[in-house]
């Protein structure tokens, strides 16, 4: 009953925009509704200043839901298919995600960009857009402007990759009678998983190609999820690390509470639905799982968009913006490099 009293005003008010969004990015799965949710987070803080009781459970949602969203995204992972794709995808996206973190690295030095928005986004646009996002933001101990502007940053060259993309592949002559090569460069130059879905189906359509396209690109994309394991465990590390050399860990800094324990919790889920369909369950069991995962990763962007000033944001936004077009270029010339080099394309 204290929890409700405590948080309940706060999940209720994130519940009431995560509804919404998430039927309108059923609708609009280019913008997804994440992004929805965010946005209108943001536009409501404007006229809901003092949120009052509302404050613990937004923040409760940005936390501990995010945290949750990620640990459930882990049954929608079969290890066998990913190994099994991942035998072929795998040196393109070592080398994109490799890019990526040396951009953003680089222009982090060069442009004197806060750390904290030059990881999330360097991670953003190398892994997994939003859920990669959601994993390391509490790794690192962001705060919610800085997540909402990574998310921010992310959409946007989303969209542009979701339009642009199907197009771009004809030009440079992929494939029309096969999905695979369009479908790994989807799979491995595009960021979020909902604009990895609309371009492989806009190239579906575009040669009538069944879904041979979006399998392989949605498999290629949850390979590239697994690299949330190692790089927010490095992140951990190297937190911890700094806290020490800076003498801080004196003052309440605790690796233990720094470790990210749910991406722990997100393997299991992972092994759990492994072991689970190689013993003949299927794969349909995990849907709803799946299903709230995603739910929950909208509810945590509305508690973050409540809790971001989007006056700070525009502000602020043009470097991280930059450092965004700048990882999404080096993506894509990367994947396309390295699918010639393995004579995919």
């Amino acid at each position: 009953m204290n929890f409700i009293k405590e948080k309940g005003t706060g999940l209720a008010a994130c519940l009431a925009i995560a509804i919404p969004s998430w039927y309108l990015g059923k609708l609009f799965p280019v913008i997804g509704g994440a992004v929805i949710a965010i946005l209108s987070g943001m536009v409501i803080t404007l006229l809901w200043k003092e949120k009052g009781r509302a404050e613990a459970g937004i923040r409760f949602t940005s936390k501990m839901i995010l945290q949750t969203a990620v640990v459930l995204l882990g049954f929608g992972l079969n290890l066998n298919v990913i190994l099994a794709t991942g035998r072929q995808s795998l040196p393109i996206i070592i080398c994109t995600i490799s890019t990526s973190l040396l951009i953003s690295y680089g222009l982090h030095r060069i442009m004197h960009i806060p750390s904290n928005i030059s990881t999330l986004v360097g991670v953003g646009s190398s892994i997994c857009g939003g859920s990669a996002i959601a994993a390391t933001a509490p790794v690192i101990d962001a705060d919610d402007d800085e997540v909402a502007q990574a998310i921010s940053v992310i959409f946007f060259f989303n969209v542009l990759a979701a339009v642009f993309f199907p197009m771009f592949g004809k030009l440079i002559g992929f494939s029309t009678t096969s999905g695979e090569a369009f479908g790994i460069f989807a799979g491995t130059a595009v960021n979020d998983t909902s604009s990895v879905t609309a371009a492989a189906s806009t190239w579906d359509s575009m040669w009538n190609l069944g879904s041979a396209t979006l399998d392989k690109a949605v498999t290629v994309k949850l390979t590239r999820t697994l690299a949330i394991i190692p790089i927010t465990l490095v992140l951990a590390l190297i937190r911890a690390r700094r806290a020490k050399a800076e003498g801080t860990c004196a003052n309440g800094f605790s690796f233990k509470k720094a470790f990210p324990f749910f991406i722990l919790y997100f393997i299991a889920a992972s092994v759990i639905t492994t072991v689970a369909m190689s013993a003949g369950v299927s794969a349909s069991v995990f849907t709803p799982l799946k299903e709230l995962s995603k739910f929950f990763i909208i509810m945590a962007m509305a508690a973050i968009g409540l809790n971001s000033n989007i006056v700070k944001l525009i502000r602020t936004g043009g470097k991280p913006i930059l450092m965004g077009g700048a990882c999404w270029i080096g993506i894509t010339a990367v994947s396309l490099l390295m699918q010639h080099i393995c004579h995919i394309w």
